[in-house]
């Protein structure tokens, strides 16, 4: 499962009784705990190409989700990194919407989501002729939004410069006790990763042809095909692995590479839940979470006060950052973590992982939830 799904899943052990709202559902894709509960799916999981070609249909994606009725609700949850928050409800049901990002793809992604080679380059001029109506939805869809919670710092503050709103923040949950810590390795490089472009896989793949390193990647996506054409000969791909198998690669990699700029960003915790440092883009969610061994000065304005609580942790040493997403700089941060391996110290690492384990999730979002949910009782309806 990736980030958000587990999310939903620790959501459904909070409120087991209720249902499950979604635009799109393939039934055994997502874990027993969330197949338990009620799924309703909207029109657009009819469409015969809606699985593996949803991404044509986002156009349709508000109106799909204000068609889904949802009545006789005291409380609505809707996580969201797309238009789950533009859900309608009633004024006197609250809603809370925890966001993963807001949606990326007709915002700042919008380059990356929609290239200019082959058939995305017809996507992203059919995008381009419903991108500012989709970005009024967006905005306007927050009038149905009683609270925010952010999955970031990185998050709550495009939320502030997007929608004009607050919100606190929950980071999301890694199964920490699900993880062992490993004080060896197989001498390989990992990667856990969609292959869509802004996970800049290209740019590893081009780093380890240059080096010679072994790198095994696990995950599928749209830029497959093209990401096995550049690989060279010490590159392995494995499609996506079941948990436990992601697990053991974890154990027995050398670090794990993290090139694309995420909201958060999952797979840092998950390699550090097993004692292995990564190596990672510094910028986005990666500086809340990574305690890097080559931080930026305090005064550089790219380095985020949301690094604050990452480059201030008394673990120790988790990962090294590159500054730019280029091969080059992967390269630089590669042969500067070989240089500095015993600086790296994997029960310190697996130790920075624990304040992220499911347990907090789950009691800090039942807090939050509550509060929110209090205080909307309080207030009078206009």
């Amino acid at each position: 499962m990736r980030g958000g799904e587990r999310c939903l899943e620790a959501l459904c052990e909070l409120f087991p009784d209720a249902p499950i709202y979604t635009l799109f559902y393939v039934e055994g894709s997502v874990s027993e705990t969330i197949e338990q509960h009620p799924i309703i799916s909207s029109g657009l999981n009819g469409i015969p190409f809606a699985k593996n070609r949803y991404r044509y249909l986002l156009p349709f994606f508000p109106s799909a989700i204000q068609r889904l009725k949802i009545q006789q609700y005291d409380l609505v949850i809707s996580s969201s990194h797309c238009v789950a928050k533009g859900i309608r409800v009633p004024p006197e049901t609250c809603h809370i919407s925890y966001i993963h990002t807001p949606m990326r793809y007709i915002w700042d992604g919008f380059d990356t989501y929609f290239g200019n080679a082959g058939l995305w380059s017809l996507g992203r001029l059919g995008m381009g002729l419903f991108r500012t109506r989709l970005q009024q939805w967006d905005v306007e869809s927050n009038a149905h939004v009683s609270s925010f919670i952010a999955n970031s710092h990185n998050v709550a503050e495009r939320i502030t410069r997007q929608y004009g709103r607050s919100a606190c923040v929950v980071y999301p949950p890694v199964d920490w006790q699900a993880f062992q810590v490993s004080h060896h390795h197989e001498g390989f490089y990992l990667m856990v990763t969609a292959f869509a472009p802004y996970k800049k896989v290209d740019l590893a793949i081009a780093a380890a042809n240059e080096l010679g390193l072994p790198l095994k990647i696990i995950g599928q996506g749209q830029d497959e095909k093209r990401l096995r054409r550049m690989a060279g000969p010490t590159v392995e791909f494995l499609a996506w692995q079941p948990d436990h198998r992601v697990r053991d690669y974890y154990r027995r990699c050398l670090a794990v590479l993290f090139p694309g700029e995420e909201d958060f960003g999952i797979v840092p915790l998950e390699a550090m839940a097993t004692g292995k440092p990564v190596i990672a883009y510094g910028k986005g969610g990666a500086l809340e979470t990574i305690v890097p061994l080559n931080p930026l000065p305090e005064h550089d304005d790219t380095h985020s006060k949301r690094g604050a609580q990452a480059s201030q942790s008394e673990t120790g040493l988790t990962g090294v950052f590159h500054y730019e997403q280029s091969v080059q700089a992967i390269i630089e941060a590669i042969r500067l973590f070989t240089q500095h391996l015993t600086d790296f110290d994997p029960d310190a690492i697996r130790a920075h992982v624990e304040p992220f384990d499911r347990s907090h999730f789950k009691q800090r979002m039942q807090q939050v939830i509550m509060s929110r949910y209090r205080e909307f009782r309080r207030t009078p309806l206009c």
